[in-house]
């Protein structure tokens, strides 16, 4: 027997996980050959370039939003993973002490120190600057300015000779008795300064980030060594402070919610999934639309599936249970990035399209190598 094609509404219907009021139902991937009898669901490249796109919800230097559609689910975590681990940035990794006469131990210091983020051109940390490569001897010698950035500490704290004898302010009775970010010093060595100057110059992202407290007579004096790193080396250099993604929600109303009801359903969600709207003429004239005779009155429409939390709510109360059906978009990836400066949020993804890419790469050609 032939089998017939599905139709729209069944392919559609493949794509959605059901979420019960107790349950989670249809939670594995059907879209492989030999699940469907007579369908061919071998992947194909112009199949998924047809099915394939990509929505931006927010785009800002430090955080960015946007949903992947019509990828699987390893794809979508595997670019997770290379934004959170694989992409490169800078930060500090050595700390010399000269003198810490502070209440912060020297470990403590140089920990705070190293989770600063930092700032820098693109340019000099993709084309310019490379992988710091340890010596086996601890050889200083090794840094050289292609592969270590190096900044300085240099604050004493003093009394503040015209402050005002009764202040009780510490920042105001003294010098520095507060040690920021802004107070560390990049200095830049060889073609350095071609690459990290004006707006790429290297500095921390937030020049507000409390170090230490100092109080008179006591100081910090420290140089410090950046290198390039990954956030699988350390979270350190990670470039995001998050980067997640969520399944797309689905709400469909399959019977009319009206008037009180409405207003009802309508907290059961989040502000802003479900609206209100009035019944038209033409949806009370249409028989069998469950609108008949309620023309005027508020009926429950869904606005903004996205923002929904999939809490089932709606699902706990008698009046709703037949009248709407929960979901989630197996194949629909609602994605938030957040920086921590170094890069652009949307570019730290298209990083990862780079990265993935030359996984795939590196895994054709050991393929290759392995078959000859």
């Amino acid at each position: 027997m032939p089998h017939k094609p599905p139709t729209q509404e069944e392919l559609e219907k493949r794509k959605i996980v059901g979420v019960n009021l107790e349950t989670v139902t249809d939670v594995s991937s059907t879209d492989f050959p030999g699940h469907y009898p007579g369908e061919d669901h071998a992947w194909d490249i112009e199949r998924f370039k047809r099915g394939f796109s990509v929505e931006f919800h927010q785009n800002d230097p430090h955080e960015a939003s946007f949903s992947l559609i019509g990828i699987d689910a390893s794809i979508a975590n595997a670019f997770r993973r290379i934004m959170i681990a694989d992409v490169p940035t800078l930060a500090i990794e050595n700390v010399f002490v000269w003198n810490n006469t502070s209440v912060i131990q020297d470990e403590v210091l140089a920990h705070r120190l190293g989770l600063i983020p930092f700032t820098g051109g693109r340019e000099g940390l993709t084309d310019f600057l490379k992988w710091y490569r340890k010596p086996a001897n601890g050889d200083p010698a090794e840094c050289k300015d292609f592969n270590t950035v190096a900044l300085e500490l240099n604050v004493k704290c003093e009394h503040n000779e015209n402050a005002d004898p009764n202040e009780a302010d510490p920042t105001k009775l003294y010098h520095h008795a507060h040690v920021y970010a802004k107070d560390i010093v990049f200095k830049p060595i060889g073609r350095q300064v071609d690459y990290f100057s004006g707006e790429d110059i290297i500095r921390p992202v937030n020049p507000d980030i409390l170090i230490a407290k100092l109080r008179p007579g006591q100081e910090i004096n420290v140089q410090m060594h950046m290198h390039k790193g990954v956030g699988s080396d350390h979270a350190k250099f990670s470039p995001v402070a998050t980067a997640s993604y969520r399944i797309m929600p689905t709400i469909t109303i399959t019977q009319p919610i009206l008037g009180r009801d409405a207003e009802k359903f309508q907290r059961c969600f989040p502000k802003g999934v479900i609206g209100l709207e009035k019944v038209t003429a033409e949806e009370a004239a249409q028989k069998g639309s469950g609108y008949e005779g309620h023309e005027g009155e508020l009926k429950a429409v869904v606005v903004d599936p996205k923002s929904d939390t999939v809490s089932r709510e709606a699902l706990r109360h008698e009046e709703f249970k037949d009248k709407v059906k929960l979901g989630r978009r197996r194949d629909h990836f609602i994605y938030l990035v957040e920086s921590t400066g170094q890069w652009k949020s949307d570019a730290i993804f298209l990083e990862s399209v780079s990265h993935l890419k030359a996984k795939a790469k590196a895994l054709e050609k050991q393929l290759v190598n392995m078959v000859r």
